[in-house]
C-alpha cells in the first residue's frame, strides 16, 4: 500500500547542520506534493517557531497541517482549526514549578502565544527557546497564570544542572505526565495523552488513511512514538543508535538530504 502521508521533524532530520533546506528536500517535498501525499511538519516546537518553514516549503496552503508542541497540538495551516489541543490544568502547571524550585531549576510554561517564567532573572535557555521559536517572554508570578491555556512546561537549564534534577525526580512525575529530554538542556513535559504518535493517528484517521500509509522521519528520543506508531519508520543516519533499532529504513544523513533520499526512494518509486 503506497504512503500517503510522511511526518517529518525539523531539527536534525528536515534541517542540515546549518539549518538550512537542502534544494533537494525542497524538490522532493514538492514532487510528494503533486503525488498526493500529505507532508507534516511534526516538531516539538509552537506554531510561530514553525511558520516560516511552512511558508519555505509551501506547506501553508489549503489542507495541509501541522504537528506542534510534541503532538500537543494539531492545526490546519491556513485556518489555524485544530484538530487536537492538549493543555496541562493549572494544577499540573503549579507542581511542576514548585518541583522545579525544589530541584534547583529554571522552568517556564509554553502556551500557543508566548513563554511564561515565574523568574525574575530569565534563565538564558528561555531567551535561547524564545529566539528559536519566534516566540515573546513574559514575566508572570504563579498566581497570574490561573488563566493561561498552558500546552507544555519546560525545565531548561545547563546540562549538568539539568541531569542532576532529572535524576531527583519523583517516580509519579514520569507516571502522571509524558516527559521528553529534546536537547541537553531541556526537559519538556506534557499531558501524558500527548506525543507525535497518537497526534500523526490521529490525523491520518481523520484523512481516511490507515497506519500502512503513514511513514514517520525522525532522529531523536521525542521522534520516538511517531516512528512506533506508523507504518514505515524511518530514522536519519545522525539518529540515535536505539532509534534505528525500530526503524523500517534508514535514511541518509541530514546534511546529505536523507528526507529527500526517503521521499524519492520509499514514497515516490
Amino acid at each position: 500500500m503506497s504512503i500517503k502521508l510522511v511526518a517529518v521533524d525539523i531539527d536534525g532530520t528536515l534541517l542540515n547542520n546549518k539549518r538550512e533546506i537542502t534544494p533537494e528536500v525542497f524538490s522532493a517535498i514538492q514532487d510528494a506534493k503533486a503525488a498526493g501525499v500529505k507532508i507534516v511538519i511534526a516538531t516539538g516546537r509552537p506554531i510561530p517557531g514553525v511558520q516560516k518553514l511552512l511558508e519555505d516549503l509551501k506547506l501553508n496552503q489549503p489542507d495541509n497541517y501541522v504537528v506542534t508542541f510534541n503532538g500537543g497540538l494539531v492545526q490546519d495551516t491556513v485556518t489555524g482549526e485544530e484538530l487536537i489541543k492538549e493543555t496541562l490544568t493549572y494544577d499540573d502547571y503549579l507542581d511542576i514549578e514548585l518541583l522545579g524550585r525544589k530541584l534547583g531549576v529554571h522552568m517556564h510554561a509554553i502556551t500557543k502565544d508566548g513563554i511564561y517564567t515565574a523568574n525574575r532573572n530569565i534563565g538564558k535557555y528561555t531567551v535561547y527557546e524564545s529566539s528559536l521559536v519566534n516566540m515573546p517572554v513574559y514575566y508572570r508570578t504563579p498566581e497570574e497564570m490561573t488563566d493561561k491555556e498552558i500546552v507544555k512546561c519546560m525545565y531548561i537549564d545547563e546540562p549538568e544542572i539539568l541531569d542532576a534534577a532529572i535524576a531527583k525526580l519523583p517516580p509519579e512525575l514520569a507516571e502522571k505526565y509524558t516527559l521528553v529530554k529534546s536537547a541537553p538542556f531541556y526537559l519538556e513535559i506534557v499531558k501524558k495523552t500527548v506525543n507525535k504518535g497518537a497526534a500523526i493517528l490521529h490525523l491520518a484517521e481523520k484523512l481516511g488513511l490507515s497506519k500502512e500509509q503513514t511513514m514517520a522521519i525522525g532522529d531523536e528520543e521525542n521522534d520516538r512514538a511517531m516512528l512506533e506508531a506508523v507504518g514505515s519508520p524511518v530514522v536519519m543516519e545522525n539518529g540515535r543508535e536505539e532509534l534505528k533499532k525500530i526503524a523500517k529504513y534508514i535514511t541518509k544523513s541530514n546534511d546529505e538530504s536523507g528526507v529527500a533520499h526517503a521521499i524519492r526512494e520509499w514514497v515516490l518509486k
